[in-house]
């Protein structure tokens, strides 16, 4: 279950899809055997040669620090598919306005941050509860917007559609029931970036549906991409529009799901993260 690109659900078929770690222990190949009879002197030229290795990786890795993530959140060039989520080091966010992430960085990485913890925003739980939701507008979109999209969403999260997820008109499950719709950034790139604007994508995945029995609307897992537009504003990166799209999504694997029990207490057991760059 993800967001529509007018700001409600779409409802398909999903299967779960977890990444599956190596299992097993791993031997170390490399492990010196064990010898006996080895002079003195041999055992000291080995000693030295492994510190002049160390001291001449530790001087390599140093040389060139910029080659990696920039410390000053500009534009980061790291080798590799990764680069562009690399972490810098820098500290995403400043405070936060009614338990939502505030005062990010006027960079590339500031608005990808911005960006991140936005897509986790609306496209969670809170945002289909009317009293939370009228919180959580003002505080993600610019002045100019938050009006337009107050409107949308509370169009889009109707009485009769929160019906059709087993909610009410709150947006709460039944008794005995639990709502989930945790959303995780895989990762994030800047299409387009300018000090006054920017557009980021935010590769997504997450846990959706209704936890517990009799539930017509199982818990599973998607994979989708949204674009949120940013613009600068009063001091900070709020949002002008977003869209969403399907995608790209791993094969997916044999692991068993969870019990409806299961997922229910890790809702509540595991908390959400403020997600930076």
């Amino acid at each position: 279950m993800s967001p529509g690109d007018d700001g409600g659900y779409e409802t398909d078929d999903r299967h779960l899809t977890r990444t599956r770690l190596p299992e097993g222990e791993i031997s170390d190949p490399y492990a010196p055997s064990r010898r006996g009879g080895v002079r003195p002197s041999r055992n000291l030229i080995m000693v030295v040669a492994v510190v002049v290795l160390l001291v001449a990786a530790i001087a390599f890795a140093n040389r060139g620090g910029g080659d990696g993530t920039s410390g000053d959140g500009g534009k980061e060039t790291a080798q590799g598919a990764g680069g562009a989520t690399a972490p810098s080091g820098v500290k995403p966010v400043e405070g936060k306005n009614g338990g939502i992430p505030s005062g990010f960085a006027r960079t590339e990485q500031g608005a990808q941050s911005a960006a991140a913890n936005f897509a986790t925003i609306l496209v969670s739980a809170d945002i289909l509860k009317p009293s939370r939701r009228h919180e959580i507008v003002p505080q993600v979109f610019t002045s100019e917007k938050a009006p337009e999209f107050q409107t949308k969403l509370d169009g889009a999260y109707s009485k009769d559609f929160l019906s059709k997820l087993g909610l009410n008109e709150n947006g709460e499950a039944g008794k005995g029931k639990t709502y989930v719709s945790r959303t995780v950034p895989v990762g994030a790139k800047a299409t387009e970036y300018s000090d006054t604007s920017a557009s980021v994508d935010v590769w997504c995945t997450g846990a959706f549906g209704t936890a517990g029995v009799g539930s017509t609307t199982p818990v599973a897992n998607d994979w989708f991409t949204m674009t949120i537009k940013l613009r600068w504003t009063n001091g900070d990166w709020k949002a002008e529009g977003f869209s969403q799209k399907n995608g790209p999504a791993p094969v997916n694997s044999d692991r068993a799901a969870s019990s409806a029990e299961d997922i229910s207490k890790a809702v509540e057991q595991y908390g959400g993260f403020t997600y930076a760059r």
